[in-house]
């Protein structure tokens, strides 16, 4: 499961514990007085629980549509508002039982709109609560607390009315920041991680731009000669045989070491991209969000062991970024006078990933044999990936 998905899920997680609590309340209000032997509103609790159950339904799909960001289901909620008002005025507005449909009803009505508009559904399911625990059927309906308490005061009365506002007022306040916090970390997550795919973009941009400036400080000096020697040799061919013959001669040498250069840049095997390719690598991975150590030794390396390890850290890090979640990288670089080192260690990696990391890493292996190098590839923590190549001293050649 990827950041992001995770991150979805625990954002709805958090809103699905309001209905959650709803149903628990609802619950104890139904029982309470079934305990108490003295429950006689059947005809009320019957079509109050339909209510409730289609409210919960309509409301995780309302949910579900607000998260994706899809649009905002303005008739989804008004029928939801609906279902609210049945349930809470048929079963009892108690704030500790059947009220707290609405409070629910307001926590996922008031996420993504405006503050002002979240002001008044505030205003307004405060006021439509109130007004439905004056119902005349609210007598010995108070749910948790007349559970808990044993407490029955006739609705009208103004302790009621007091605690009823006191409570409903208290809700109406917390409900709806507490459910539009989460899901404006939500949205932070989601623009994070856009701006790290987006960071990792620029970053690869920048290092093909890199690429294209290197290639063609390599090869467009030498093509641009021999361009200027073919013309040459084609004006001289008239009148200068000897001499056309040794323009072409040149053009010849140059076409050579041009096709050789390019090759070796396309390989990766030019001897001074090793510096260039470890601050590219590292820029990529931190741009990814991945941190980024390398170590390297205070001596020069040794002849040819720089363009073989150049190739090698250019793959480990593709692999890095493609077949894992890294959150850290280590590159270190280290010889004697028999062998030289490097070693690439990485965290986030599954072991079915591990187990299938593409041709790359083959295509390395090969490269490293070809000067007498060796290397492996495996998991040696939980979720931890090690790549280490070593090549023998000197190299032949």
């Amino acid at each position: 499961m990827d950041t992001i998905e995770q991150a979805r899920r625990t954002t709805w997680k958090v809103l699905v514990v309001n209905f959650v609590a709803m149903w628990v309340l609802i619950a104890i209000s139904v029982l309470a007085p079934l305990g108490a032997g003295r429950f006689d509103g059947w005809w009320r609790i019957g079509p109050a629980l339909v209510a409730a159950v289609c409210f919960t339904w309509l409301c995780t799909r309302i949910m579900r549509l607000i998260l994706d960001r899809r649009h905002y289901p303005t008739k989804q909620v008004a029928v939801a508002a609906v279902f609210a008002v049945i349930a809470t005025g048929l079963g009892g507005a108690d704030p500790f039982g059947w009220g707290f449909v609405a409070l629910c009803w307001l926590g996922v009505a008031t996420l993504e709109i405006p503050k002002s508009a979240v002001r008044l559904l505030q205003i307004g399911t405060f006021v439509l609560c109130l007004g439905l625990s004056t119902l005349p059927w609210q007598t010995g309906t108070l749910g948790v607390r007349a559970a808990l308490t044993g407490l029955h005061v006739e609705p009208a009365s103004w302790q009621t009315l007091a605690y009823h506002a006191l409570s409903f007022g208290v809700f109406c306040l917390i409900v709806p920041p507490s459910n539009r916090i989460w899901v404006w970390i939500w949205r932070l997550a989601v623009e994070a991680h856009r701006g790290r795919e987006a960071h990792t973009r620029l970053a690869l941009a920048e290092e093909r731009l890199r690429f294209a400036r290197d290639l063609h400080d390599l090869v467009g000096h030498q093509l641009s000669a021999i361009a200027v020697k073919t013309e040459l040799a084609v004006r001289l061919s008239d009148v200068d045989a000897g001499r056309a013959k040794e323009e072409m001669a040149e053009v010849n040498r140059l076409t050579r070491k041009a096709l050789k250069d390019l090759r070796e840049a396309v390989r990766g095997y030019r001897e001074l991209d090793l510096a260039a390719e470890l601050n590219s690598v590292k820029g990529v991975l931190e741009a990814a969000g991945v941190r980024c150590e390398v170590r390297l030794p205070y001596r020069d390396l040794p002849a040819g062991v720089a363009p073989v390890f150049a190739y090698a850290v250019r793959e480990a890090v593709t692999n890095v970024l493609k077949h894992s979640t890294a959150t850290f990288c280590d590159i270190t670089i280290r010889f004697t006078e028999q062998e030289a080192e490097l070693t690439v260690r990485n965290d986030g990696v599954a072991r079915r990933q591990a187990d299938d990391l593409g041709s790359g890493l083959t295509g390395m292996s090969e490269r490293l044999a070809a000067v007498g190098g060796t290397m492996k590839a495996r998991l040696v923590e939980d979720q931890e990936f090690l790549l280490h190549a070593v090549v023998s001293l000197p190299i032949d050649g």
